[in-house]
């Protein structure tokens, strides 16, 4: 049985800044994350540079996140291709990103745009032997009225993988973001653990007083992330699902001031 390893997540501008303290902090695992730009990074190069320093340390970098919204902005999906082809020079079988919205139209209406886009990258992503997880985060959005990410529900989720059915897509996972939608995580984790193939664990508390008393609409802020195990989490249960799954790709830990990574190999 393969073990959980601790890694962390950091900027993909910041790598060269930041992965030597990280490497001597001990984690196992850096997962390399971009937000809506790569700010001219020139990822071969940076692959480059990330290995000189990572050097026999056995540190791994297991995934590659470029987050924005292909749906909406041509430019986006054609960075997200450069990722996806990008990723084996960091020796990273995941690539993470969001599965963009046409902002602030419901969910339903991107579902038909989600299957030409990411049935094109699902394909160029089998061609790279990488998978594309989507992460579950709202980002402030809604269902009839979302940002940029229509991956943050189950049943977007439904509508999602039926649309496109490759293999090569499916889930970075966090508990915290399905708490602040008052949805159970685990009983959530069971059911969709097949399709997960990278997971962050943020956790969150949520003050049911507060939602008792104010409701979810009503301007009070409801659901706090928490350090993994600080809050409503069952860790435990957590954990052994993932190990149970033999989940490979990135099993990440966030907390509130940098994010952790727990990773196995599948």
């Amino acid at each position: 049985m393969e073990q959980i390893k601790i890694g962390t997540c950091i900027p993909g501008t910041k790598a060269k800044e930041w992965l030597p303290h990280m490497v001597k902090a001990g984690f196992e695992t850096v997962s390399l994350n971009f937000h809506m730009s790569l700010e001219n990074t020139d990822l071969k190069e940076l692959a480059k540079e990330v290995k000189e320093i990572l050097g026999d340390s056995g540190v791994q970098v297991s995934c590659l996140g470029y987050y924005c919204n292909a749906l909406q902005y041509e430019e986006h999906k054609k960075t997200l291709e450069y990722c996806i082809d990008s990723a084996h020079y960091f020796g990273a079988g995941t690539v993470t990103t969001f599965a963009g919205a046409l902002e602030g139209r419901p969910v339903e209406e991107a579902i038909p745009v989600f299957g030409k886009v990411f049935g094109d990258l699902a394909k160029r992503a089998e061609d790279n032997q990488v998978k594309i997880g989507f992460e579950n985060c709202p980002m402030g959005g809604s269902w009839n009225q979302p940002t940029c990410n229509i991956g943050f529900n189950p049943k977007a989720w439904e509508m999602m993988f039926n649309e496109v059915t490759s293999d090569n897509i499916g889930l970075e996972w966090e508990p915290a973001h399905q708490l602040s939608q008052l949805i159970d995580p685990i009983p959530q984790l069971k059911q969709w653990i097949k399709k997960v193939v990278h997971v962050h664990g943020k956790d969150s508390s949520v003050d049911w007083d507060l939602v008792r008393r104010f409701g979810v609409f009503g301007g009070v802020k409801f659901a706090y992330d928490r350090t993994p195990g600080f809050g409503d989490t069952n860790w435990r249960i957590y954990c052994q699902s993932c190990i149970w799954e033999v989940i490979t790709e990135i099993f990440a830990l966030r907390v509130i001031t940098t994010r952790f990574i727990m990773a196995t190999g599948r």
